[in-house]
């Protein structure tokens, strides 16, 4: 299981995945450009400590994460996007343990060439009036749930 963002926006975001990727043993993929310096202290101050045991990989393009995606096949299985754009409620998806669970841009989400790509796209359901979850709530939310159908937590 991978958690993957594709050009964020907000370095606290960014850092609070972070800390969630070394807390739960959960490789990352940051997919560039970003939106901030990477060494934003908004990032640092969101990841607090946590950053050196954060297992990540910076791509420098979408192109680039897919080449790389291509070489390592082992590791890196469907992409599977969370987007407002979907039908199918990720609570009626069954995960499996080389997911790459894709987040998009929190300005933008992402291009449609991305959402052709991917190999299922997802909701959260949520109240008809509103527009979004913030990215790092709906990444904890839909992480949570994969790792539970996977049983890909760490051991305690």
């Amino acid at each position: 299981m991978r958690l993957a963002l594709f050009q964020p926006d907000i370095a606290q975001n960014t850092g609070t995945l972070l800390r969630l990727s070394a807390c739960l043993d959960l490789p990352m993929d940051i997919i560039e450009p970003c939106g901030f310096l990477f060494n934003d202290k908004g990032l640092k101050r969101a990841g607090m400590d946590y950053l050196e045991y954060a297992d990540f990989r910076r791509h420098a393009s979408w192109d680039d994460f897919l080449s790389y995606r291509a070489e390592h096949k082992d590791e890196y299985g469907r992409i599977v996007l969370l987007t407002t754009h979907a039908s199918k409620p990720y609570t009626e998806f069954e995960f499996q343990k080389n997911d790459i669970i894709l987040m998009g841009r929190e300005s933008a989400g992402v291009p449609e060439a991305v959402h052709q790509l991917a190999d299922a796209r997802l909701l959260i359901p949520m109240n008809k009036n509103a527009r979004s979850i913030n990215v790092a709530v709906s990444a904890v939310m839909v992480v949570g749930e994969a790792l539970r159908q996977t049983n890909l937590f760490p051991k305690i």
